[in-house]
């Protein structure tokens, strides 16, 4: 007999859950529960050797494939939906480079495209049957004396299906940062990527970059329903900037948001809590449909209805935000334009911090001669 404690403990839950009855009707019913999963991100800031790090990644991912395990089977046996969604949060596997130099985290913390932390997360999406998104660093072995930030999103079969690179950040390398040659490899289309799964049209938007309406719009203007935010950030009982704008997001993209925030993290100097609770999903109206408080927690989980917001897409009115742009009317401005400078480190190494701050400098002062700022 299956006790409540069996179904908690991740061990054997999903197959306890598989024996409910409606779990036929669940699996068929086109809407379908995601969870932002609220994780502690086990920084490897802490270790000292290359080896240690890998270990301590793949034991994190362990920890995470159990609590996806009881996720997965608390839903069915709660609300009676399927866990099709799993958003992670932002460089859940590492924390952030500190007093490391952009070498020793590329080689720490920064994973190869077909290497073991891609396939351990790949049989986690496999054995539960869910998409699963998060944020990590990353090498690509096209610009070997970089690495990224990326934003991935893993199908059931075990398949990276969307891999979108983190277009504006302060210190990390984008592919702004390489623009030209970026573009002569992958081409536009791979900037901004939205797939069409079964479960919806999904794009992803890394961090700080939801403070930014033309990330979230590029992907809205392909269509995404869903925008996966992974992201790491300062937890308040106040409303935040970030808070804010995922709700701006949704509603100028008319699109769900599912934003997964760091349950602390640990084993760095920074007060582990700094960066906790505020994961949530948000809908297309702007409504926040669930949300979870401080540490680890499932509770941001939603049902997402992909049959009304498309309902809602084909409608006439005022409320039908993006069938409404003027779009040909802020080209002119955009074109005429120019704020960061593309190719700032095309064939050469990594900006230094000090670089990085430098080029944002030079921009202000750029716009200050043209009069934009006082």
């Amino acid at each position: 007999m299956t006790t409540r404690r069996d179904l908690i403990t991740g061990a054997g839950a999903l197959a306890a859950a598989s024996a409910l009855p409606g779990l036929a009707r669940a699996q068929d019913d086109p809407r379908y529960s995601a969870c932002a999963l609220q994780v502690v991100c086990d920084a490897v800031n802490q270790d000292a050797t290359v080896e240690a790090a890998r270990a301590r990644m793949m034991a994190s991912i362990q920890r995470i494939g159990r609590q996806i395990a009881t996720t997965k089977a608390f839903l069915r046996t709660f609300n009676g939906t399927e866990l099709k969604l799993v958003c992670l949060p932002e460089y859940f596997l590492t924390g952030f480079p500190l007093r490391e130099s952009r070498q020793e985290w590329k080689a720490k913390a920064s994973i190869d495209i077909d290497g073991a932390e891609y396939e351990a997360l790949a049989a986690i999406a496999q054995r539960f049957g869910v998409f699963l998104g998060g944020n990590l660093y990353e090498n690509d072995p096209n610009f070997p004396e970089l690495y990224f930030q990326t934003n991935f999103l893993i199908s059931p079969s075990g398949e990276t299906v969307l891999r979108y690179r983190r277009m504006i950040s302060l210190y990390t390398p984008t592919p702004y940062d390489v623009w030209e040659a970026y573009l002569d490899i992958y081409g536009y289309e791979a900037v901004f990527p939205v797939v069409e799964t079964e479960i919806g049209r999904i794009g992803s938007v890394a961090s700080e970059e939801i403070l930014y309406p033309e990330i979230a719009r590029a992907h809205a203007l392909k269509g995404a329903e869903i925008l996966l935010h992974p992201t790491s950030e300062v937890g308040s009982p106040k409303l935040t900037v970030k808070d804010v704008a995922k709700r701006a997001r949704a509603i100028e993209s008319m699109a769900y948001v599912v934003s997964a925030n760091s349950a602390e993290i640990i084993g760095t100097p920074v007060p582990a809590a700094s960066t906790d609770a505020m994961s949530k999903i948000v809908d297309w109206n702007g409504a926040v449909l669930a949300e979870a408080e401080s540490g680890e927690s499932l509770n941001a989980n939603a049902v997402i209805d992909l049959p009304e917001l498309r309902a809602t897409r084909n409608r006439t009115g005022m409320a039908n935000l993006s069938s409404r742009l003027p779009l040909a009317a802020f080209a002119p401005a955009y074109a005429g334009t120019t704020r960061a400078e593309p190719n700032a480190m095309a064939g050469r190494a990594m900006l230094s911090q000090d670089e990085a701050i430098a080029r944002q400098r030079a921009v202000i002062e750029r716009m200050r001669s043209e009069g934009v700022l006082e």
